[in-house]
This record gives structure tokens, sequence and C-alpha cells, in this order.
């Protein structure tokens, strides 16, 4: 294998890692703050995804700007659905039965919408790729990595330096004293959804720009997902990163090495020797 070879599947398991960073990070805070396991997250991203294209398709508008739009609809539906949930008090187990029937009423939706045809975004915009030490690097996926990052590092700040991330682990430790002590915990929790809701949104519109669609696609991303957050560990938006980019160049150099046919095993892989060899970490 020649070194030019290794090093590009190198940088696109760099890129895979970023956008399992991104799709995971509205998850693993919704899990770890509101035990909440949030199936219908995917559906969000993909509903995302799909508006983003037809936004573009129709109405040439760049996925950028459609992003900038989506974004507070998607905090507002994230509000709506955790205001439910509380409503109904949906527990973190009946939450996976909630969340996956929901996913399939959106995936139904999409397709009655947009049919079950492949569908992709054809825009100039963003494309061509920059030239790293002899590597091609797309800038739309060096736009993702960017969004990616700045959003884990800015997420994670805010839960380390700022009241309201105190104020979210004492609510999740005792939410009746942290209450007492004027915690406002619905509030929090409606805002935790929201920024979920806002996530997703915004890894949709990177779907959108960077892979081909079809409703059943959904399920396609569930897994890689899922190991990313309990790799990275819940509510840590830092972990994800890491387990992002390690599920992605463990993927990409998998596919280099033996066959593409191997490289779903690598999260798995690498969740069981977790759970088996540090299961604290979960």
């Amino acid at each position: 294998m020649s070194a030019t070879l290794l090093g590009q599947s190198l940088l696109s398991g760099l890129f895979s890692g970023c956008l399992y960073a991104l799709l995971g990070l509205g998850l693993t805070l919704s899990w770890r703050y509101l035990r909440i396991i949030n199936l219908a997250h995917f559906a969000l991203i993909f509903l995302a995804a799909y508006l983003t294209y037809h936004m573009s398709v129709t109405w040439r508008v760049h996925p950028l700007v459609t992003g900038a739009a989506l974004l507070p609809i998607f905090f507002g539906l994230g509000v709506a659905q955790q205001a439910l949930f509380m409503r109904y008090n949906v527990g973190e187990f009946a939450s996976v039965i909630v969340t996956f029937g929901l996913t399939i009423v959106v995936e139904s939706m999409i397709q009655w919408i947009w049919s079950a045809d492949f569908v992709r975004i054809e825009t100039h915009l963003a494309r061509g790729s920059m030239e790293i030490g002899g590597l091609l690097a797309p800038w739309d996926h060096l736009i993702m990595c960017g969004f990616s990052l700045s959003a884990c590092v800015a997420t994670w700040a805010c839960l380390n330096f700022t009241w309201l991330g105190k104020a979210l682990r004492a609510s999740l430790e005792n939410p009746a004293i942290a209450a007492s002590f004027g915690v406002p915990n619905r509030r929090l929790a409606l805002l935790v959804a929201g920024a979920a809701g806002a996530f997703a949104a915004m890894g949709g519109v990177f779907i959108a720009l960077l892979y081909t669609l079809t409703p059943s696609s959904i399920y396609t991303w569930f897994g890689v997902v899922l190991a990313t957050v309990l790799l990275g560990g819940l509510g840590n938006p830092i972990g994800a990163i890491g387990a992002g980019l390690l599920i992605g160049v463990g993927e990409a150099m998998t596919m280099a090495i033996t066959a593409p046919s191997w490289a779903p095993v690598v999260p798995f892989a690498l969740l069981i020797c977790i759970l088996v060899l540090w299961p604290e970490r979960i």
C-alpha cells in the first residue's frame, strides 16, 4: 500500500469521525441529562437533511444558509418533544420504544413527501479540494469538521465553565435539592432538548451536503453513532470527538488494509472491548 493511499484513508477517517461526533452530540446530551434514549434524534437528522435538499433544489438556497434557518425550528421541535415526554412521564426505558416509533413515523412521512428514491444535492458552492501535503481535503468536509469541532468544544466549555453546566449537574444528581436552591429543572430540561434538536438539524445539513439520501438510510447510522456516544461517555462532548475519530480512523484503515465489508465491525468491536475491559467508562 502506498503512503499516499494510507494518508488519504487516514484523512477520510478523520472526516468521518468528526461527522460521527456531530451526529452524536445531541444524543449524548439528552441521554445523560434528560435520561432519554432519543432514537428520534436520527429521524430529526434526516428530516433536516431532506428539508435542506428540498430548499437547495427547489429554492436554490445554499445548504449552510438552510441550516441557519432550520436551527431555531428544530430547537422548537426538541422542546416540544421533551415537553410531551415530561407531560406523560416517559422514562428511560419507555423512551426507547416511543422514540423508535417516532422514527418510523418520520421515515414514512419523508417517504410519502419525497419518495423512496435516492436524491442528492448538486451544488458547486463549497465543492473542490484543498491540498494538504499531497493529500486532497474536500472543502465541504473541512467545513463540516469546523462546525463539528466548534460545536463540541463550545458545548464542553458551556457544561464545565458556566452556571448552566453547574445547574445541569446539580439537577442530575438531586433534582429536589437543586430546585430548592433555585435551579429551574424543567426549563433546563427543555433547553437541553432544544439544543439536541438544533444539533440534529446541523448534522442533517451536512448529511445532505455529503451523502446521497434515501429514507431507509436513517437506520444505517444507528450503530456507529450509538457506539460513538457510549465510547465517548454520556454527556461528554470532548469524549464524543475522541470516540468519533477513533471509530472513523479505524473504519478507514480497515477498509484500506482489508476490505470495505469489515468496516462496520470496527465500532462494535471497540465498544465490546470497552465494556469488557473498562465497564466504568460508559
